[in-house]
């Protein structure tokens, strides 16, 4: 498998809805558009590959998880503000039944099938201009290297 570096361009990462030691799973750009990006899990190594998959995500799915994740955002700024606890994760109360509902209509879409999806390497880095208080997961942005031609 060859390497082909997509650019020198960093994109945007729209959420981060798993995180091990930096960015595991979520929703950034790929060639402008939003896709899932997934860690895969290297069983031989017991860790997680460099590798990520990358699968499209339709309008409904991306605008459904953009909402999710603002609900999500306003959560940990109020933890981290000591405005909310552990045990209302992820959601303010006000807005737990919309993350719910949003919740069991993204449970379906929100998965890569290995056999369509792209397989890259990350660069992840805070976006440039940003600032968040301690603790807040910071805006980031990607640069993608393809490490499965085929796929592109």
């Amino acid at each position: 498998m060859g390497e082909k570096k997509i650019g020198e361009v960093f994109e945007k990462v729209h959420t981060v809805t798993d995180w091990y030691d930096g960015p595991r799973g979520g929703i950034a750009e790929f060639h402008g558009l939003p896709h899932l990006y997934q860690s895969l899990f290297d069983a031989t190594k017991d860790d997680w590959s460099d590798t990520l998959l990358l699968t499209p995500v339709d309008e409904e799915t991306f605008r459904l998880a953009l909402e999710d994740w603002a609900i999500w955002k306003r959560w940990e700024q109020a933890f981290y503000e000591g405005r909310a606890t552990q045990e209302t994760h992820p959601a303010l109360p006000e807005d737990r039944q919309r993350h719910e509902e949003i919740k069991v209509l993204l449970e379906s879409k929100l998965t890569v099938d290995p056999s369509k999806a792209v397989r890259a390497t990350a660069e992840f880095r805070p976006r440039k201009g940003t600032h968040t208080p301690p603790g807040v997961i910071r805006q980031l942005e990607v640069k993608w290297t393809v490490v499965d031609d085929d796929k592109c």
